[in-house]
């Protein structure tokens, strides 16, 4: 082994000198435009849920890395029979999110897309929260049942679609309307994107992972959502009233409001003695 990092060692650092080619205006025009798509795709992975994917895919490269350096010929002979595999893989896990960059690109609408939300991108205000708070309290001392998802970085279009578009300004009233039991759209989530109420009577994915059998449907599409996005989500129980957040697959319950505020403007970790972790059953009050 030690041999063989010795010889590679030698072979990198004895690379002959070559002469620079020259560069003219076409070659920088070449440089510029392949620059130009990297960041185009990359804003785009970015933006779906490829990103997790692409961390998958930097991971099995450094293994083929690893293996060509210390010549690990099963290794080699299985990331060689599995590349093409994957990119099909690939292909289909991510046709929504492809299709849908092919359609802008063709109504050319895809660069002003990505600059506007360069642009306009804004976090989570503190008046939204306000009102997220206001009303998941109101709700909770009447158990009406809530789910509302705040969108960060990954976009949740997909999601958005299966519900009813609004685009209305968030406030406590609103939520609380939508929610109320019997209403058209209370049943379904939230989600609230850019500090609007995007859509109601949203569809989200639910977790396949085991959870505290006292767990309704709400939490479970709120974890779900989270293992594939990194969207922060709060839960009302309609049948206790307890608040709950998820971020990153998983679930705390029982937060403070000092709790939610910190999460949903800043970001940060939720910390509360009442924990649900994925794959883990606790019997907690629900």
């Amino acid at each position: 082994m030690f041999t063989t990092i010795t010889n590679w060692l030698l072979e990198i650092t004895n690379v002959p000198v070559f002469n620079m080619p020259e560069i003219g205006l076409v070659q920088v025009l070449d440089i510029l435009i392949i620059a130009s798509l990297l960041h185009l795709v990359l804003r785009w992975i970015r933006r779906t849920q490829a990103w997790v994917l692409l961390k998958g895919i930097a991971f099995v490269l450094i293994i083929a890395l690893f293996a060509e350096i210390f010549n690990l010929v099963t290794v080699q002979w299985i990331v060689q029979n599995t590349i093409g595999m994957g990119l099909v893989v690939v292909v289909i896990l991510f046709q929504p999110e492809l299709r849908k960059a092919l359609e802008q690109i063709g109504r050319g609408q895809y660069l002003f897309n990505l600059r506007a939300e360069t642009e306009q991108r804004v976090h989570t205000s503190a008046h939204t929260v306000d009102e997220i708070i206001k009303a998941t309290r109101a709700m909770a001392n009447s158990l009406t049942g809530a789910i509302i998802v705040l969108e960060q970085e990954v976009d949740l279009s997909e999601h958005e679609r299966t519900g009813v578009m609004i685009d209305a300004q968030v406030s406590a009233r609103l939520l609380m309307n939508i929610f109320e039991k019997n209403a058209p759209l209370h049943d379904g989530a939230v989600v609230i994107r850019e500090n609007r109420i995007s859509s109601a009577s949203c569809i989200l994915p639910l977790t396949a992972e085991s959870i505290d059998n006292a767990l309704g449907t709400r939490h479970r599409a709120a974890i779900g959502i989270t293992e594939h996005s990194d969207a922060r989500v709060v839960v009302v129980s309609e049948e206790t009233g307890i608040i709950s957040l998820a971020v990153d697959g998983k679930l705390t319950r029982d937060v403070t409001e000092n709790h939610m505020r910190d999460l949903l403007i800043w970001g940060e970790p939720v910390k509360s003695r009442f924990s649900l972790f994925i794959g883990k059953k606790r019997r907690n009050k629900s």
